[in-house]
């Protein structure tokens, strides 16, 4: 297939770009950053006049970077709400038949992810016609553009919209929690530093997994919203020790309860991503990739 791929040099970009390559696909990589498989260029300016038809567009541009960007920058979050409508734009004008939306599961209603117990995320708990408060600018982007996808289905064009949940891999940039943990467990931090007071749960899912749900759901041709996690709950507690366990030391931990901390709880109901696609690394086995490199 001819693919056209959007930052494709972020972390979910460049493991999607070498997947499609290696399935024998045709893909042009549009990033801001050129590397020596993307076209260096403005992915906005792309969308706004180009009238290329490809088989198939994956828009994963965003600009997000993690917990301290999301809290820190929302004006520049809230660039994605124009990224993603003339996505949505370029979809229609050019007739391309099948695209994937890439949102997050910061779309949900930060209502349902509060301290308590914890409470599973079901694609239906998104309701786009009466929309609740979901995580910050950046979530508000996503949910608009889940919207927009909406309409854009409607000209014609088939759209998978996974959504995923705290994703990782052994590359992923030190302002995302997995890696900074790992690189305190290489240094032996002690105290080992954690963001908030441990309690709070995340849903890990590694990075070939993410990519191989959404492979998998372009091949049966799903469309609509995807949970893409475990549906485990990981308290930062818990994934500290793990990850410390690995490096082979027991260090105290030391609660940062200053520092941004999002939502308490944000874990997955997986039951529809379980209807074509089985995860197969697990956290444990993440974690001993992320030690070995």
């Amino acid at each position: 297939m001819r693919v056209l791929l959007t930052g494709a040099s972020g972390f979910v970009g460049r493991h999607l770009h070498r997947a499609l390559l290696d399935r024998g696909d045709d893909v042009l990589g549009l990033d801001l950053a050129g590397t020596v498989f993307v076209r260096q260029g403005d992915v906005l300016d792309f969308f706004r006049t180009d009238d290329t038809r490809f088989d198939l567009a994956i828009h994963c541009a965003a600009i997000v970077g993690g917990r301290a960007s999301i809290d820190g920058s929302p004006l520049g979050v809230a660039t994605n709400l124009a990224l993603d409508a003339w996505y949505m734009r370029w979809l229609v004008r050019t007739g391309t038949p099948r695209a994937v939306y890439f949102s997050s599961s910061a779309a949900y209603p930060v209502a349902l992810q509060q301290p308590g117990d914890v409470r599973k995320l079901y694609e239906e708990d998104i309701d786009h016609d009466y929309p609740e408060q979901p995580d910050a600018s950046y979530g508000w982007a996503k949910l608009t553009g889940e919207k927009l996808a909406a309409y854009a289905e409607a000209e014609g064009c088939r759209i998978l919209i996974p959504r995923p949940f705290s994703g990782y891999g052994e590359d992923q940039a030190e302002c995302y929690p997995f890696p900074a943990f790992i690189a305190r467990a290489k240094r032996r931090d002690d105290p080992f530093e954690i963001w908030g007071d441990g309690s709070s749960t995340r849903d890990w899912i590694h990075i070939d997994d993410l990519v191989g749900a959404v492979l998998a759901g372009l091949d049966g041709d799903v469309t609509g919203p995807v949970n893409l996690g475990w549906g485990r709950a990981t308290s930062f507690d818990d994934l500290a020790r793990i990850v410390c366990a690995g490096a082979g030391y027991r260090p105290q931990l030391k609660h940062r309860t200053d520092a941004p901390r999002g939502v308490h709880h944000r874990v997955c109901d997986p039951g529809r991503m379980l209807g074509f696609y089985q995860p197969t690394v697990t956290l444990e086995e993440g974690v001993r990739r992320a030690l070995a490199q």
